[in-house]
C-alpha cells in the first residue's frame, strides 16, 4: 500500500516543498542523489569510473511548466558534456534525459520543443564520443518519446530508449527495438499506472520483465538490464550464456547508492555495470520514487527523523 501512495506523493507540490526544505531529509538524499551541482557529478563520474564503472548522468528535473524551464534544462546538458569532453571518456560516461524536462508536456508544440533540445543534446554527445538516453515517464508518453528516438536516431543511432516491463503494450515495443545496434534499457517501471495500462501485481510485473528481456537478449541490440534483483541478474546471465552473448554486448544498469557492493562483484567477474547517476536540485519526484520502489529505502528516510538512529 504504501508504494503507491508514495507515487502519488511524487506529484505533490505541498509534500514537495515540506520535504525539501526539512534539513533532516538532506543524509538521505545524499544516498541517492551525487549533489545538487555539476561539480558533485563530476566527482562521483571521476570516482565511479576510476573503480572501473560506467556511468548515465541525469540532470534532475521533470514536468516543465514554460519554454524557459525547458531550454534550461537543455543548457544544463550542454554544460555537463562540455565538463564531461576532457575527461576522455567517450561512451562510459553518457547522458540520460526526461523529455518532460525538455518540454514535452507543454501542450501543443511541447512535443518538436522537446524534439528539438533533446537534438541539441544528442549532437553535443556525438561531439564527444557518447550518446544518450530517454529516459520513459507514464504511459502518456510512450507514443512521444519513441516517436523522438526515431528522429534521433537517424544522426544519432546511439540513442536509446527506456522500455517499463509493466506496461502491456511493453513487448510489443521490445520486438520492434530488439534490432542490430539497437541500445536498449529495461526496467520495471517506476510510475502510477492505471490497471488498464500496466500490470499491477509484484509478480505479473516480473514474469513480463523476463519475457521483454529475453526478448532483448535474444535480439540484435545491446540489451541494458535496470534492476537490482538478484534472480534478474542471473536469469539475464543465464541467457547470456543461452544466446552465446559476450561480456559486453549486454550491461546491467544501477542506480547510485543502492546495491555498491553488487555493482563492483559483477564488474569483477567481468561484467558490464553501469550507474545512473542523479544530479541537481530538483531531487524531490526522483527520491519519491525512490522511496516507493523498496521498502529498506523507506525505512533508511524514516530512521533519518530519529535523532542517534
Amino acid at each position: 500500500m504504501l508504494g503507491p501512495l508514495l507515487l502519488t506523493a511524487s506529484r505533490s507540490d505541498r509534500l514537495r516543498r515540506i520535504v525539501a526544505a526539512s534539513p533532516l531529509t538532506r543524509s538521505t538524499v545524499d544516498r541517492f542523489v551525487a549533489g545538487e551541482g555539476l561539480e558533485d557529478c563530476l566527482t562521483a563520474v571521476r570516482s565511479l569510473t576510476a573503480a572501473g564503472l560506467d556511468v548515465t548522468l541525469d540532470h534532475l528535473g521533470e514536468d516543465v511548466t514554460d519554454r524557459a524551464a525547458a531550454t534550461a534544462t537543455r543548457d544544463a546538458y550542454l554544460r555537463l558534456l562540455d565538463e564531461l569532453a576532457p575527461l576522455g571518456l567517450g561512451g562510459r560516461a553518457e547522458v540520460s534525459v526526461k523529455l518532460s524536462a525538455f518540454g514535452q508536456a507543454l501542450g501543443e508544440g511541447g512535443h518538436d520543443i522537446a524534439l528539438e533540445g533533446a537534438r541539441r543534446v544528442a549532437e553535443a554527445a556525438t561531439a564527444i564520443g557518447t550518446t544518450v538516453n530517454l529516459d520513459m515517464e507514464d504511459h502518456t508518453t510512450v507514443d512521444s518519446t519513441l516517436a523522438i528516438l526515431d528522429e534521433l536516431r537517424r544522426d544519432h543511432p546511439g540513442t536509446s530508449p527506456v522500455i517499463q516491463s509493466y506496461l502491456f503494450r511493453s513487448e510489443d515495443d521490445c520486438r520492434r527495438l530488439a534490432a542490430p545496434g539497437s541500445r536498449v534499457r529495461l526496467v520495471k517501471g517506476a510510475y502510477k499506472e492505471p490497471a488498464h495500462v500496466a500490470f499491477q501485481d509484484k509478480a505479473e510485473v516480473d514474469r513480463a520483465y523476463v519475457r521483454c528481456l529475453r526478448i532483448l537478449m535474444e535480439g540484435g541490440g545491446h540489451p541494458m538490464i535496470g534492476s537490482h534483483d538478484p534472480r534478474l541478474i542471473e536469469i539475464t546471465r543465464d541467457l547470456a550464456r543461452r544466446t552465446g552473448r559476450e561480456a559486453g554486448s549486454y550491461e546491467f544498469q544501477m542506480l547510485y547508492g543502492i546495491r555498491t557492493a553488487e555493482q563492483h562483484r559483477l564488474v569483477g567477474e567481468g561484467e558490464r555495470v553501469r550507474v545512473y547517476v542523479p544530479y541537481g536540485t530538483d531531487w524531490y519526484g526522483y527520491y519519491m520514487r525512490r522511496l516507493a520502489e523498496r521498502p529498506a529505502n523507506l525505512l533508511f528516510f524514516l530512521r533519518s527523523f530519529v535523532p542517534g538512529a
